[in-house]
């Protein structure tokens, strides 16, 4: 691949999983410092209710999100396959759909919102008490959802364009903008909930900046380009339905998150009120640590697997997917041992010791932390087929893990095992998912042989 530093065909693949994995995470681990760091200021600096009505609130951005991995996803799958038998047109094509429709869509979305915020908050959920503050924070990001999509799903394409380090630059030049303005708009300028809002709207707006910016130069193998069918030969309507079939189980994952979200205040808020619903908002923090790492090692490894699908490269395909299986599983188990043995800890990081909420995470977390090993075999299980054109399994495991056993359990969990039961919803949703998924795998390499 000329213009570029990295060969997807004939570089190994522990040297090539390399190159993608650290500046990836390294990327992927600001952005959940991002998230924390927004956490920790409204908890501390504005109290359990303003973190209360921010996770109510967090649906709407995680839409956002998995709008952006639906289209960066899908859209860099067809890029790297088309890269792999030298279509570079037909490539750059694919980059310039998938981001300027799916950032016109969020804008149009955006605009429905603030036109009915009400009408929005109740459907996500909120309560008449944490109505005022829950709006604050909806006005205060959704104006710039569309920039922190783009900033997602743009990077998939500056990966995939050799350039993993500066797609980990721009994540974190927004991150550390998001981390300096979060301290100065809450404590010494005292703007309240709508000025953290704010602080990672204008870090998200540079990011997406740097990332537009980069994809523009004409000097690079994948930039923007014209669009119009008539001119490159690519029927715009048909190009979109398929970066989408191929990038919806992503938009899945992300939305299980924001269903993960919904379902769990109404559950907390039925058994143990507002000190409930804070209490699993630290966890909603906390979640997308594994959540977003997973990701990140199963990102490193989908340009890997797509451009040696294109060439039908079998063996390189199951090399780079048990090396992002195992690299997940590692971390996982890390991160885990973290929550178990720190978890009184990473509640004080929230809320004062002090808080009723903080007793409740502290007795959950160790049991929501065992869903965190089989969450990252499905979430590397997802990326693996549909990097290989496979997204009707990778759908069926999505709505698995994020829809029908997390219900299930959420509603029949408690009722056996009481307050212990709602925090094992989770991991008993993506344990169930998990051995259908291993069996999933096994079948299919039977198949194969």
């Amino acid at each position: 691949m000329s213009n570029t530093s990295i060969d997807y065909g004939q570089e190994s693949i522990g040297k090539l999983f390399g190159k993608l994995f650290f500046p990836t995470v390294a990327g992927m681990m600001f952005s959940v410092l991002l998230i924390i760091t927004d956490g920790i200021f409204v908890g501390h600096g504005l109290g359990s209710d303003a973190l209360a009505a921010v996770n109510i609130v967090a649906p709407a951005w995680t839409f956002a999100t998995g709008t952006a991995l639906m289209f960066g996803m899908g859209g860099s799958i067809i890029a790297s396959i088309s890269l792999s038998q030298g279509q570079e047109k037909k490539a750059r094509v694919y980059m310039s759909i998938s981001l300027i429709i799916s950032t016109l869509f969020l804008l149009i979305c955006s605009a429905l919102i603030l036109v009915f915020p009400h009408t929005s908050l109740r459907l996500l959920g909120c309560s008449e008490e944490l109505m005022p503050l829950a709006k604050l924070y909806l006005l205060g990001f959704i104006p710039f959802s569309a920039s922190n999509a783009f900033l997602v799903s743009g990077s998939f394409f500056v990966r995939l364009n050799g350039a993993p380090k500066f797609a980990m630059i721009c994540s974190i030049t927004a991150a550390v903008i998001n981390l300096v303005l979060d301290y100065l708009f809450i404590f010494p300028l005292q703007f309240g909930i709508m000025g953290a809002a704010i602080a990672t709207s204008i870090g998200s707006l540079v990011g997406a900046a740097m990332t537009a910016v980069y994809l523009s130069n004409k000097n690079r193998k994948l930039h923007f380009c014209t669009i119009s069918s008539a001119r490159t030969g690519i029927a715009i309507t048909h190009a979109l339905k398929r970066v989408c079939t191929l990038g919806f189980p992503s938009f899945l994952g992300e939305l299980a998150l924001s269903f993960m979200m919904l379902v769990g205040n109404i559950v907390f808020m039925k058994y143990l009120g507002k000190d409930g619903v804070a209490a699993f908002s630290i966890s909603c923090y906390f979640f997308p640590i594994i959540f977003m790492l997973d990701s990140a090692i199963a990102q490193s490894a989908q340009p890997i697997i797509s451009y040696n699908h294109g060439i039908g490269d079998k063996k390189r395909i199951s090399s780079a997917t048990r090396l992002a299986l195992t690299a997940a599983i590692l971390c996982s188990v890390l991160i885990s041992g973290i929550t178990f043995i720190y978890s009184h800890g990473i509640s004080s990081m929230f809320v004062s010791a002090e808080s009723p909420a903080h007793a409740i995470a502290t007795a959950g977390f160790p049991l929501y932390a065992l869903g965190f090993i089989p969450c990252a075999i499905n979430i590397i299980a997802i990326t693996h087929f549909q990097s290989i054109e496979r997204s009707n399994i990778a759908m069926l495991i999505t709505l698995m893990r994020g829809f029908i056993f997390l219900g299930l359990a959420f509603w029949i969990m408690p009722i056996i095992l009481g307050i212990n039961g709602i925090w094992l919803a989770v991991p008993a949703g993506e344990a169930i998912t998990c051995l259908i998924t291993i069996a999933i795998a096994l079948g299919s390499s039977k198949k194969k042989h």
